[in-house]
């Protein structure tokens, strides 16, 4: 926490333990789980897993290759546009998908 001593504002003492203990962060993962299932569809959402927004870039681990050929050939530029259309406010310009089964199956239960 902050090295001053004495009476120090509430909201900059919870604002610094947010930080530190990452609330706002898995909140943020949590949130970003539930825009991609509903973008992405049951079907879909069951079998991957939004892991992180870099750069603009939606990084989605996909548990199986035919489903990762099928998502980028066939459906990544609908699921731009819709990202685009359902939450402006991630500024996603482009998907990535990548083959994991083990982080696509991992914290699904939490959507």
């Amino acid at each position: 926490m902050n090295e001053e001593r004495g009476p120090q504002a509430l909201r900059n003492v919870l604002s610094e333990l947010v930080a530190l203990r990452g609330y706002a962060r898995r909140e943020g993962t949590r949130e970003l789980q539930r825009t991609w299932a509903r973008v992405a569809g049951e079907t879909v959402a069951a079998q991957t897993r939004a892991l992180d927004v870099k750069r603009g870039v939606l990084q989605v681990a996909v548990a199986s290759s035919v489903l990762l050929s099928e998502l980028v050939g066939f459906y990544r530029t609908q699921l731009v546009a819709q990202l685009k259309t359902q939450a402006p406010e991630l500024r996603i310009k482009d998907v990535k998908f990548r083959l994991d089964a083990a982080a696509a199956r991992r914290g699904l239960d939490d959507v």
